[in-house]
Formats: structure tokens, C-alpha cells, sequence
């Protein structure tokens, strides 16, 4: 007996006992990008063009804003600051809106000051991202710890004074039972310090390293709002820059440098004065 006029059988998959399920939605990407140093002449080719296909960003406090001024029409931009002590977003509620917004259907893209993976706390990010299966992708970007120093004209290594250079996150000072930083060790190491995210701790690390040892002549530089045409430098030493630094109110972002490549430091950018991006140092 022929089948009725109309009906269309149910297809079915060889050792199945029910019908073929429906494909499942589309699932868009994400793309951990980072932002750079706060010029935005300082993004990569990649990241441009990662932002210029975006549906979504997801940006930080620290990302050079003036790129969110050229998204497409029609881009939502999601600000996920973290103040330090102010505003704050958890990060596990980050990790949530990127899979969100990827698992429907959009391009997303997750903007960083600085490389997402130098304290920016982007392999968290990936991981989250690979756990709902959702594809990621990595951009990397110029970390602030080189970069800031270099655009005041401090290079973090140079030859017959140092062979190397430590990047440390000092937003816990050295006595804080969440410090793991053997800041003996730091102070014996012979290598340039890169200090990120010490602007009210600077006291207590510079207090630590010379409780160990390092010498309190030792060249030290802050600079403040690198890359951007507020960056500001102060330079002193390991046993002074810390009230330097309170004397002419430093706030973050900073980084300070201590080393005797900090003694390179532009005095023309000393103090009050200001240094535009990308002008001969």
C-alpha cells in the first residue's frame, strides 16, 4: 500500500530509536584581543581587524578607548571595568557574558589593556570559553611592562648593566599572606624590577627590598598613564621614589621601574611634564 499523498517520513539515523535531532544554533567566537599599552597606534594589524568584524566588545577600563570610537555601527560595547578599589565586575561574571553572548551566534570580542595573559587574567577566559565549547582565539598584545618604560625612555634590559628583568604584580605588599613573591629572591636577582600595579603598595616593596639587601642609590622611575598624552614620569630612587611618588599624587595606571636602566629616564618628560605617544624620546 502506497504511502498517503503528503506526508514525508520521519529520516532516520542507522541504530537510532528516534528522529534526527534539529542542527543546533550557530556558535560565534570569541577573541581575547589586547589593547596594548594605551596608544592606540600600539594595536597589532590582528586586533584591528578582529575589532572591525566584532558584534560584541567586552572592554576594560585600561583599553585605549578611542578604537571603541570606530566600531561599525551597531556594535554592542559591554564595559566590564575593574576600578581598583571601586567598581568591579567578578570575573566569573565576564567568563558568563562572553560564553552568552558567543553561544548566540556573535562575534565577540574580549579587549584588554595591555596581553590579555600578563596579568590580565585571560587564560581564565579561555578556559571558561573551552569548557562551553566555544571557540577562542588569542591576539596578542604589547604588555605595559615594556612598553611603558620604553615610551619614557627606559629600556627594561641593556648590555653591561643588566642581563634580565622581573615582572611583578604588586597589588599585595610583601607582608600579605596572599603574596607569593619572594621579594629576598627579588632583591638579589641582579635583574631589572618591573613593578605593575603598585601604586599604594610601592611603600612596603620599596621598604622590602631594601630590608634585603638591594642598594638604596639603586635608579628608580614611575610612570604614570603611559602611552597616552597624560603620561607623566618620576624619577628618585629605591629608597626615595616612593615618596616621590606621594609628593606628586601618582596614580594608577603605573608602572615603576627599579634598576639602573631607570637612570635613562627623559628628563623632559620629568615630573608635571607631558610626553605624547610615539614622539622621538
Amino acid at each position: 500500500m502506497g504511502r498517503a499523498a503528503g506526508v514525508i517520513p520521519t529520516p532516520r539515523v542507522s541504530g537510532s530509536t528516534g528522529p534526527v535531532p534539529a542542527d543546533p544554533p550557530a556558535v560565534g567566537r570569541v577573541t581575547l584581543v589586547g589593547g596594548g599599552p594605551g596608544d592606540p597606534g600600539l594595536l597589532t594589524r590582528r586586533a584591528l581587524d578582529r575589532l572591525a568584524e566584532a558584534d560584541v566588545v567586552v572592554a576594560d577600563r585600561l583599553v585605549p578607548h578611542a578604537v571603541l570610537r570606530d566600531l561599525r555601527p551597531g556594535v554592542r560595547v559591554v564595559d566590564v571595568s575593574k576600578v581598583p578599589r571601586g567598581a568591579f565586575v567578578p570575573q566569573e561574571q565576564i567568563n558568563q557574558v562572553l560564553v552568552t553572548e558567543a553561544r548566540a551566534g556573535h562575534r565577540v570580542v574580549r579587549l584588554k589593556g595591555g596581553d590579555p595573559f600578563v596579568f590580565g587574567r585571560g587564560m581564565e577566559e579561555m578556559l571558561a570559553c573551552r569548557a562551553a565549547g566555544v571557540p577562542v582565539e588569542v591576539v596578542p598584545g604589547v604588555t605595559s611592562a615594556v612598553a611603558v618604560p620604553e615610551m619614557a625612555g627606559v629600556p627594561v634590559t641593556h648590555r653591561g648593566l643588566t642581563q634580565g628583568f622581573t615582572v611583578l604584580a604588586a597589588h599585595l605588599p610583601p607582608d600579605d599572606p596572599g603574596s607569593t613573591v619572594d621579594w629576598a629572591g627579588v632583591a638579589r636577582s641582579g635583574t631589572t624590577i618591573v613593578l605593575l600595579m603598585a601604586v599604594q603598595t610601592l611603600p612596603e616593596v620599596t621598604a622590602a627590598l631594601l630590608r634585603h639587601g638591594m642598594d638604596p642609590a639603586t635608579a628608580a622611575v614611575s610612570v604614570e598613564n603611559g602611552g597616552t598624552d597624560r603620561q607623566r614620569v618620576l624619577r628618585g630612587r629605591l629608597d626615595d621614589i616612593a615618596a616621590v611618588a606621594a609628593a606628586h599624587h601618582l596614580c594608577a595606571p603605573a608602572v615603576t621601574v627599579i634598576g639602573a636602566v631607570a637612570a635613562f629616564a627623559d628628563v623632559t618628560q620629568l615630573a608635571d611634564a607631558s610626553a605624547r605617544p610615539g614622539r622621538d624620546l
